[in-house]
């Protein structure tokens, strides 16, 4: 059983709450639950974490090290400021999806570069929970 670690950063934990006209009305454990039930199907071991501290997310990445096949991140704000993030994401060489709930490309100016896009081997922009479920097969079928 392919083992995938999703990590879910700064302000995830917000969800249903903050800027509903943007993230929607479901909550961080919906999100939870739709992960879990989506990977069951898929026959996957998923673990998921979530920080809304950059270095608690990089000592994530660090111990993923030849624990996990794949990972799966949406570092929230943090996708467009850490360079931390991604040299721990080069330093343990696991295959990478980068999922946001909303589309990035289509927000604000500064929302449009992501340091994790450049190790990702996949992004996935505003598709919401179903970004998830796409990185969850990718990540299966590689």
């Amino acid at each position: 059983m392919k083992k995938i670690l999703v990590i879910n950063g700064v302000n995830l934990n917000m969800l249903g709450i903050r800027e509903k006209e943007i993230y929607g009305n479901q909550s961080y454990q919906d999100l939870m639950f739709y992960i879990k039930t989506e990977s069951s199907r898929m026959g996957l071991d998923v673990t998921c974490v979530q920080s809304n501290y950059e270095g608690k997310i990089v000592e994530y990445i660090q111990e993923a090290y030849q624990k996990y096949e794949g990972i799966i991140i949406n570092a929230g704000a943090y996708t467009h400021t850490s360079i931390a993030i991604l040299d721990a994401l080069k330093a343990v060489q696991i295959p990478t999806v980068e999922v946001h709930l909303s589309d990035i490309n289509n927000r604000d100016e500064f929302r449009k570069f992501s340091y994790i896009g450049l190790y990702a081997e996949k992004q996935i922009v505003g598709k919401g929970f179903a970004g998830y479920k796409e990185a969850l097969e990718y990540l299966k079928n590689k």
